[in-house]
């Protein structure tokens, strides 16, 4: 049984939650239909083509990511075509009969993309989380596997006019091994887990050693190039690699969390384009032993047998299973190893998004257990947000690092972690658990307002921080506390709201795209949120080998801010950048002037209505502009240059 949805391809990303779900076979949705057309598109080389159009010029409808399709027509004789960009289109002419349907299959043939005109390509790749948690043993039981998720987009730069956004039809993106600064590099994953012995017994599939869930594998253990070539994903818009089964040890045996993979861009006639080196941060710090070690607070009843293991992890993992066994009546000790996820539904198991089985509907979910359950055992430790101005307790007095890497790992990272612990944003671990109801506007797409959150989908939102600019208010009854700056709000959620419900705001300038969270949403120009921003709990910038990316792409860490990372020329002069930003660089100094004079408030909305500049306005890199140097940071005001505006 263990999760069937496994073999099909259901597997989400490892500690991060579901990616959202396929729309499934549209050939399915379309037998039971009285009449109409369905089949499937391919190209030439008999591979599915998703989101291809197939159309009698007044219908149509789109292939699903198995390249299947399902079109409702009248009967009689109709003319068909096929088309999808970066192929030439076709056409048919079928008879569609009174009752049932006709299979009509397509073949399309790829067209040779235009060369990009200015001879540069970018390739944008990123985790998807920030952190990926794997199992550190199989042999007693499994909440995550090896399996860590990239998106990546690839960009060619045009000598003039905005850069185009390549698909696979134009590109094909892999991977490879790349050693960091240090000298760490990870190449392969054999011989550094026991996952592959108890693969087959805990997710049903019995894997060689080597081989990830999805058909992933780390480049040495590949057996070919397919091996470590990332998929299109139709839904996301962008190249895919689920599943890689990355592990937090080096070749060389030593510890790393945060190793790099090369991401590089090749034509269709194999020729490199571009490349990037991307961390795929992975930890197996996820641990019971601080409270179910033999001894320790959670295995100290009398009259269970503890485990006396002198591997202290292992350990650990036995006595949960006993303790589950004394109060639930089970066996799991003696069943060892045991997939939690078979009872306790967890979206991060569910990439098709199929919901629970009906053994998982009788249990309560693994987020409701994990969280909901232990939210009063945690006295003593820190489980609520950091107050403005406040200081973050250190790893080991919080609750979430209890379990979540953080003492050694440090799961959240970068530009936030200075300021806020993870309460700030998901609240507490009741919160997490689901224990209160989602207040209106909670929820991600608004379909889950008033019932509990749902794990891995109603998480925080950017909006709901940023969600004012110096202009432009999001006002609420009972708002949380404001940051320093006067523009952040300190908390995602009301004051005093003990669900909380992430805020949504009125104020869309930093919002991600309705009913989508942040790692699922596009900004600028179709690129991922992520791919400027970087992951979410990683926001750049993070530790050196976060940064290398970013450095790579524009020349420093942090924020991708810098436009010629994308445009070979100037982009137009105005406010029609990411978030309304104007562009940046000598070019903009020269043209302010003029944009300013025509409408001068516009300016206020991140140099402020004193035009003294705000933390909107602050430098990226330490920059000299017309002659005058500003420092990484500085917010830049019309009083740097100018005796006010």
């Amino acid at each position: 049984m263990i999760l069937a949805a496994v073999a099909a391809g259901a597997l989400a990303s490892a500690c991060g939650g579901g990616s959202g779900s396929d729309a499934g076979s549209a050939a399915d949705a379309a037998r039971s239909a009285a009449t109409g057309v369905t089949g499937t598109v391919r190209d030439t080389a008999g591979a599915p083509i998703a989101g291809a159009v197939v159309s009698d010029g007044q219908r149509s409808a789109t292939s699903g990511s198995d390249g299947s399709y399902a079109l409702a027509e009248r009967a009689g004789t109709v003319t068909l075509t096929a088309s999808r960009a970066g192929y030439a289109s076709a056409t048919q002419t079928v008879g569609v009969p009174k009752r049932g349907a006709v299979q009509v299959d397509w073949a399309l043939a790829p067209t040779a993309p235009p060369p990009p005109s200015g001879g540069a390509v970018r390739v944008f790749a990123n985790n998807d989380l920030g952190m990926h948690c794997v199992d550190r043993s199989f042999a007693v039981f499994s909440i995550l596997p090896p399996y860590n998720v990239v998106n990546a987009q690839v960009v060619a730069l045009q000598a003039s006019g905005k850069p185009v956004l390549l698909d696979a039809s134009q590109v094909d993106l892999r991977y490879a091994a790349i050693a960091d600064a240090t000298g760490s590099i990870n190449s392969t994953s054999k011989g550094k887990t026991d996952f592959w012995t108890y693969a087959a017994t805990l997710y049903g599939a019995a894997l060689p050693e080597g081989a990830g869930l999805m058909g992933l594998w780390m480049p040495a253990d590949a057996p070919d190039a397919r091996g470590t070539t990332l998929s299109w994903d139709a839904g996301l818009g962008l190249f895919h690699a689920p599943g890689i089964p990355i592990l937090p040890i080096d070749d060389a045996g030593r510890t790393n969390p945060y190793p790099l993979l090369r991401f590089s861009a090749y034509d269709k006639a194999g020729t490199a384009l571009a490349a990037t080196d991307v961390v795929l941060p992975v930890s197996d710090e996820t641990s019971c032993q601080n409270c179910h070690a033999t001894g320790k607070v959670a295995a100290a009843e009398p009259g269970i047998a503890w485990s006396a293991d002198p591997d202290l992890e292992a350990q650990a993992r036995q006595n949960v299973l006993a303790l589950h066994d004394a109060e639930h009546g089970t066996a799991l000790r003696q069943q060892a190893p045991v997939l939690c996820a078979s009872c306790h539904y967890s979206p991060a198991l569910d990439l098709a998004g199929t919901g629970p089985s009906p053994q998982q509907a009788l249990h309560p979910t693994m987020s409701s257990v994990m969280h909901g359950f232990h939210a009063d055992k945690v006295a003593g430790l820190w489980d609520a947000p950091v107050p403005v101005g406040g200081t973050i307790p250190p790893a080991a007095q919080q609750a979430c690092y209890q379990c979540h890497p953080g003492a050694q790992t440090q799961c959240l990272r970068g530009a936030m972690s200075s300021k806020l612990a993870c309460q700030n944003c998901h609240g507490d671990m009741a919160a997490v658990g689901g224990a209160i109801p989602l207040l209106a506007g909670g929820s991600v797409d608004g379909t889950g307002d008033g019932a509990s959150r749902r794990p891995w989908r109603d998480e925080p939102r950017c909006q709901s921080c940023h969600a004012n600019d110096a202009v432009s208010k999001t006002t609420l009854a009972s708002a949380p506390p404001l940051a320093a700056d006067g523009l952040r709000f300190n908390e995602g959620f009301r004051a005093g709201d003990p669900s909380a419900s992430p805020i949504l705001a009125s104020n869309r300038r930093f919002a991600e795209e309705p009913g989508k969270l942040y790692r699922h949403s596009k900004g600028h120009g179709g690129l991922a949120c992520e791919a400027c921003h970087g992951s979410t709990h990683a926001i750049w910038s993070g530790n050196a080998n976060d940064d290398v990316a970013a450095t790579q792409l524009q020349g420093h860490a942090g924020t991708v801010g810098e436009c010629s990372t994308c445009h070979l020329s100037p982009p137009t002069m105005g406010l029609g950048g990411p978030h309304g930003m104007h562009p940046v660089g000598d070019a903009w100094v020269r043209a302010h002037g003029a944009v300013a004079e025509a409408d001068l408030t516009a300016c206020q909305a991140c140099h402020g209505t004193d035009y003294r500049g705000t933390v909107l306005s602050r430098m990226f890199a330490t920059r000299t502009l017309m002659g005058r140097t500003l420092t990484a940071g500085t917010p830049v005001g019309c009083f740097h240059c100018h005796n006010g505006p």
